[in-house]
C-alpha cells in the first residue's frame, strides 16, 4: 500500500483566527511541542510547551476538608522559539504580519508557511519559514526564514533569541477547559559562543529545570545572534536555526557542555521522514470516497503520534503538546481513546505510555490511604507527577473508574501482544493495586436473598452526573478488574508457579476477588429494559427542551453544577461506552433501546461522546447515523467544532476517530486469539482500507461495498473470522494470503469479547 501526498493547508480549516491556526499547525515530537505562531506578531498563548515540565501552586479552597488536592499542576508556556526581529537600517521595525499560506506535508512532518510582514511606515516583506521537528533526534527543532522583498527592498537587520513572552502567564479564564496561571519561571541566559545562546529555565516550586540552546548557522554579527543583510527587488536571503531542548532535571542544574548543535536542516528532514515513514507503514488508513475525511484522518493520528510520551516517564496531555488546555494534565483519557490505537499498530509506544501508569503507582497507593481506602491504589483523575491535581472532587477524584480504566488497558495491551515480561514487570501490579482498591472501597448490600457488592458516591465518564450510587460503567469496569487479575494471575502461575508469591497474593485471595466479581451489582430498568446509568438517574426530571438551544451549550459554562446534577442530562457516553467495551452483556435488541434512550439525553459537551455513538450505531446496522456522529468526530478541530481548538487539539478525539472508523466500520475486535472483522461501511464512503498489528502479525484489511478483504502483511500465522466466516491466514514467500467474503446484508457482526484475555 502506497502513502499518498497529504498535505494539510489553509483550505482545510475552519478560519484565520492566529490562535487557531497555531494550535493547528504545531508541530511536536511527544517530548516538545512548538506551537505554529506568527514569527513576527506574538499573543498570550504563543509559547513552547514540553511535556512534563510543569509548576505547582497551592490550591486556595475557601472551605477546604481532608483528601482534598493540595497543589495545582501546570505545564508551562516557555519560549517562543519561531520570534524574530526585523528592522530596516533606518531603524523601522517590522511589527505585524499575516499568514498567505501553510501547508504541513504528513508524510515528511515539515511545515512550509509564507507571511507578509508590515512595518508602522507601511514597508512590507515577505517571510517564508520552513521547519521541522526531530523525532528520533528529538531534542531538536528546526527553523529556516527565507526573506524576499515587497515594497520594500534595501538593508534588514534581523536578530533572533530566547525569551519569555510578557504575556504568557496573563491569561484568566473560567472555563475549567483552559490553563491557569502558575506563576513565571526563574530565567537564565548567557551565550557560549557568538552564534548560540544557551537559555536556562528553572521552576521555583516543582524544582525541575530544562535548559535550551538557540543556535545560527549564519555567522553572527555581534550578541543576540544578530545578522544583516541587503535585500533587492530580486533577491532572497534564508536564514537557519536550530533549537535544542534538554531533558527534564529535578536537580536544577545548567549542563555545561553545549550540545551538538550541527544537525543541518536536511538532517532533521530526513529523520523526520524515516520516522514518519515507519509510522505510516505500521499505521496507514485510508478512506476512499471522501477527500476531507481521508486527510482529516491521516492528520488526526499524525497529532495523536506527535502528542504522546514516549520515555516511560510522561503520557499524553489532554490537549497533546498543540496547547496548554487543561493545564497539559493526563486523564482517563489516554486509556480508553488514545492507547487502543498505539496498542494496535505500535505496540512500543504503548508500553511506554503504560509504564507511566506503573512510575506513579506509589502516589496512587498514597491517594487510595489520603481517601480513607487502607488497601490499594487509586490513580489521580487528572495530574502531570502522579499526584491528584483536580479541586472539584465532585467531577475529579469521584471518578473512580480511572482505576479500572488503567487495568482495562493493561489487559488489551496484553492479549495483543503477549508482552508477559511486561505483566510480570509492571502490568500484573497495577492491576493487582486497582482490584485490591474496589475490593476495600465497595460495599457489601443484602437485598432479600440477593447480596450485592455495590460501590457508592462515584462519578461516572459522564460529569453531569455526580456522586451517584452504582454507576454502571463504574462496577461494569470495576467487575472486569476483578476478573482480569484473576486471568493474569493464572497466566503468571503458568509461566513460573512461584512468582506469583512475590506479589503477596494467594490462591485465597483470587477466590476473593472471583467471589466479587460474581457479585458486582449491575442496575437495570426494568421499565425501560435498558441498564440504568445509576440508582437515580432515570428517576430524574429530563433538561427543559427551552435550554437545548446552542446558546446554552455547553452546559457547564452557563450552570451551576447542582443546577445539572438535578436533571437527567448527560455531558457524554456513559453506560453505552460500557456496551462498547463489553458487547457480549447484552442483546442487538437492548443495545438499540439504550443507543435510542440515552441518545436523547446526551449533549455531546465533552468532545470524547461522539465516537462511541458512531461505533455503536454502526455495530447496530445503522450506518447513516454512524456516518454523521463520525463526521462531527473526524474532523473536529479541522473546523473548530467545540469553539476552544485555539486552546490545543481534542487529542482523546483524534483516537477515538480511529477506533470509529476501526472498530466501528470495519468491527474490529480481538478474542481469544481471533482477529474479527465485520463489514458495516457506511454507503458515503467508497473502501476503507487500514493497517495493525496482532502480535508479530501486521494486517492488512479493505472494505468496500463488494467485499472484505483481510491480508496477512507479514508474521505468523493467525485466525481471522471475516463477516462470521472463520479462516487461517499463513504468510508465503511473496505471497498475500488473502480472504474475502461479501458481506450479507443481514448478517450482524458477532459480539466482542470484552472481558477475555
Amino acid at each position: 500500500m502506497t502513502l499518498r501526498a497529504y498535505h494539510l493547508t489553509l483550505n482545510d480549516v475552519a478560519n484565520d483566527n492566529p490562535e487557531y491556526l497555531e494550535t493547528v499547525f504545531s508541530l511536536a515530537n511527544g517530548h516538545f511541542g512548538v506551537r505554529a505562531n506568527d514569527p513576527i506578531s506574538s499573543n498570550p498563548i504563543t509559547g513552547t510547551l514540553i511535556n512534563g515540565f510543569y509548576e505547582v501552586a497551592p490550591i486556595i479552597y475557601g472551605e477546604a476538608a481532608v483528601g482534598y488536592a493540595k497543589q495545582r499542576q501546570t505545564i508551562l508556556n516557555l519560549p517562543d522559539l519561531r520570534h524574530l526581529n526585523v528592522m530596516t537600517v533606518s531603524g523601522h521595525p517590522f511589527t505585524t504580519s499575516h499568514r498567505t499560506s501553510a501547508d504541513l506535508d504528513l508524510r515528511t512532518g515539515v511545515l512550509t508557511e509564507q507571511y507578509q510582514a508590515s512595518s508602522q511606515q507601511g514597508e512590507t516583506i515577505g517571510i517564508a519559514v520552513e521547519s521541522v521537528m526531530g523525532q528520533n533526534l528529538n531534542n531538536y527543532w528546526g527553523v529556516t526564514y527565507t526573506f524576499t522583498a515587497g515594497n520594500y527592498a534595501g538593508p534588514l537587520v534581523v536578530s533572533k533569541s530566547i525569551a519569555v513572552p510578557a504575556a504568557a502567564e496573563a491569561i484568566a479564564s473560567a472555563d475549567p477547559r483552559k490553563t491557569r496561571m502558575a506563576g513565571m519561571p526563574i530565567c537564565k541566559t548567557d551565550f557560549p559562543s557568538p552564534n548560540v545562546q544557551r537559555y536556562h529555565i528553572q521552576t521555583k516550586q516543582s524544582k525541575l529545570s530544562v535548559t535550551m540552546y538557540l543556535a545560527m548557522t549564519a555567522p553572527a554579527q555581534g550578541t543576540l545572534l544578530r545578522y544583516r543583510m541587503d535585500l533587492s527587488d530580486d533577491s532572497a536571503h534564508t536564514l537557519s536555526y536550530q533549537v535544542y531542548v534538554g531533558n527534564v532535571d529535578d536537580h536544577n542544574t545548567i549542563d555545561p557542555l553545549v550540545p551538538t548543535l550541527d544537525n543541518s536542516m536536511q538532517t532533521l528532514k530526513l529523520d523526520s521522514q524515516h520516522f514518519w515513514q515507519q509510522i505510516w507503514a505500521q499505521s496507514e488508513i485510508m478512506v476512499d470516497g471522501h477527500k476531507e475525511l481521508d486527510l482529516a484522518i491521516h492528520y488526526n493520528l499524525f497529532q495523536l503520534n506527535q502528542g504522546a510520551g514516549r520515555d516511560g516517564r510522561t503520557a499524553i496531555p489532554a490537549k497533546g503538546l498543540s496547547g496548554s488546555g487543561y493545564e497539559g494534565h493526563y486523564f482517563w483519557d489516554t486509556e480508553m481513546y488514545m492507547l487502543p490505537y498505539f496498542t494496535y499498530t505500535n505496540p512500543a509506544m504503548a508500553r511506554q505510555l503504560l509504564l507511566y501508569r506503573y512510575q506513579t503507582l506509589p502516589q496512587a497507593k498514597q491517594r487510595a490511604r489520603d481517601m480513607g481506602v487502607e488497601h490499594g491504589a487509586l490513580y489521580a483523575w487528572r495530574t502531570i507527577n502522579g499526584q491528584e491535581a483536580s479541586p472539584f472532587f465532585p467531577a475529579g477524584t469521584a471518578q473512580y473508574h480511572i482505576d479500572a480504566d488503567i487495568a482495562y488497558a493493561v489487559g488489551k495491551y496484553y492479549e495483543t501482544t503477549k508482552d508477559l515480561d511486561f505483566i510480570e514487570q509492571c502490568g500484573f501490579a497495577i492491576v493487582l493495586e486497582t482490584a485490591k482498591f474496589w475490593a476495600d472501597f465497595g460495599t457489601w448490600r443484602q437485598i432479600g436473598d440477593q447480596a450485592r457488592f455495590e460501590f457508592l458516591t462515584v462519578t461516572g465518564p459522564d460529569e453531569y452526573t455526580a456522586l451517584v450510587n452504582n454507576n454502571y460503567y463504574t462496577n461494569r469496569l470495576a467487575k472486569h478488574n476483578f476478573e482480569l487479575v484473576v486471568q493474569l494471575a493464572h497466566r503468571i502461575m503458568d509461566d513460573d508457579p512461584n512468582l506469583l508469591a512475590s506479589y503477596g497474593v494467594t490462591t485465597a485471595d483470587l477466590a476473593h476477588f472471583t467471589q466479587l466479581a460474581a457479585h458486582v451489582y449491575l442496575p437495570y430498568s426494568e421499565d425501560q429494559q435498558i441498564n440504568e446509568q445509576d440508582d437515580s438517574f432515570l428517576s430524574k426530571p429530563r433538561w427543559p427542551s427551552d435550554r437545548l438551544t446552542p446558546e446554552h451549550f455547553p452546559l457547564l459554562l452557563h450552570y451551576h453544577p447542582l443546577t445539572i446534577y438535578r436533571y437527567q442530562v448527560a455531558k457524554q457516553a456513559d453506560t453505552l461506552l460500557a456496551e462498547y467495551l463489553f458487547p457480549r452483556d447484552i442483546s442487538a435488541v437492548q443495545l438499540k433501546r439504550e443507543h435510542k434512550y440515552y441518545e436523547g439525553v446526551t449533549t455531546h459537551d465533552s468532545s470524547l461522546s461522539r465516537s462511541i455513538f458512531s461505533i455503536l450505531a454502526a455495530r447496530m446496522g445503522e450506518s447513516e447515523k454512524a456516518y454523521r456522529y463520525f463526521m462531527d468526530t473526524a474532523r473536529m478541530d479541522l473546523v473548530n467544532l467545540q469553539k476552544n481548538t485555539a486552546d490545543g487539539l481534542h487529542l482523546a478525539n483524534l483516537g477515538g476517530s480511529w477506533l470509529a472508523l476501526v472498530s466501528g466500520f470495519s468491527g474490529f475486535y480481538l478474542a481469544d486469539g481471533v482477529a474479527h472483522v465485520a463489514n458495516h461501511l457506511p454507503a458515503e464512503l467508497n473502501q476503507l482500507t487500514y493497517r495493525l498489528r496482532v502480535g508479530d502479525s501486521i494486517l492488512e484489511i479493505v472494505l468496500n461495498a463488494q467485499e472484505t478483504q483481510v491480508t496477512l502483511i507479514e508474521g505468523p500465522t493467525i485466525r481471522v473470522d471475516v463477516n462470521g466466516s472463520l479462516q487461517t491466514l499463513t504468510a508465503k514467500v511473496h505471497t498475500k494470503v488473502q480472504v474475502k467474503v461479501t458481506p450479507t446484508a443481514d448478517r450482524e457482526a458477532k459480539p466482542v469479547s470484552g472481558d477475555k484475555i
